[in-house]
């Protein structure tokens, strides 16, 4: 198992339950985390990561087709799966966190995106955000990758990132160098007084940078961004040339 710095998180959010419009035809009557992309579902990339970085227990959020992921879902041992049940009215990824807050107990967690995947450098990406998380500064730690460069990405960046790690929104018609990559290591703190009801998670992030407690690291490896079924062919790519 990959060393833990200052914390070690037992516990992750993943986030699974957005309609996957985007991917269609292919969402029409499969969920987005179950595309597979080299022979292996989406949320089974995510999830085995997390698994190897020592998560015992992850809290997946599910609404479009739910009744195939908690079926698939079931096939799998470690972590321990616990559904978040979003069937009645999707939440948004900030709004489906709160929800699952009380599943997710009062230490630091992972949130990590369904679709998320990318090939590691020469250390353990979820491994060295445990290691950089300080929760006396911080109330989340992005993983970020760089804006060019990342598989399947043309958007102009969403971060820009200090020496010591500080994040900052890029201004609307900028182009920031990195972009978030769908993982975080968050303390419960950064829901605090959260709205009831839909919102996004970058609601929670500005915030934290208002503080002066966002703060990033830059992702090891490849990132990459399998957003419409275009992108499956250049991830798996990817995937091949680094094994070849």
């Amino acid at each position: 198992m990959p060393e833990i710095g200052r914390v070690a998180p037992r516990r992750a959010m993943v986030l699974a339950a957005g309609l996957g419009q985007r991917m269609r035809p292919l969402t029409d009557a499969t969920p987005k985390p179950l595309i597979e992309v080299g022979g292996k579902a989406l949320i089974d990339h995510v999830l085995d990561r997390l698994a190897a970085t020592g998560v015992e227990e992850a809290v997946v959020n599910v609404h479009y087709l739910p009744d195939q992921i908690e079926r698939h879902l079931k096939t799998r041992r470690k972590p321990k799966i616990v559904i978040s049940d979003e069937r009645g009215v999707l939440l948004d990824t900030g709004g489906g966190v709160v929800k699952a807050l009380p599943l997710l107990g009062q230490g630091p967690f992972y949130i990590v995106n369904s679709d998320t995947i990318w090939i590691e450098g020469v250390r353990v990406n979820l491994a060295t955000l445990a290691s950089a998380f300080d929760p006396n500064r911080m109330d989340a730690v992005l993983l970020l990758a760089p804006t060019a460069g990342s598989i399947g990405y043309g958007g102009r960046g969403d971060f820009l990132m200090t020496p010591e790690g500080c994040l900052e929104r890029r201004g609307e018609r900028d182009v920031a160098p990195f972009v978030y990559a769908g993982t975080a290591l968050v303390s419960p703190r950064l829901l605090a007084s959260a709205p009831a009801g839909a919102f996004s998670l970058n609601r929670m992030f500005d915030r934290a940078i208002e503080a002066g407690r966002l703060y990033g690291l830059r992702l090891e490896g490849t990132w990459m961004h399998v957003g419409t079924p275009d992108a499956i062919k250049a991830a798996e790519a990817a995937i091949l040339a680094s094994v070849a």
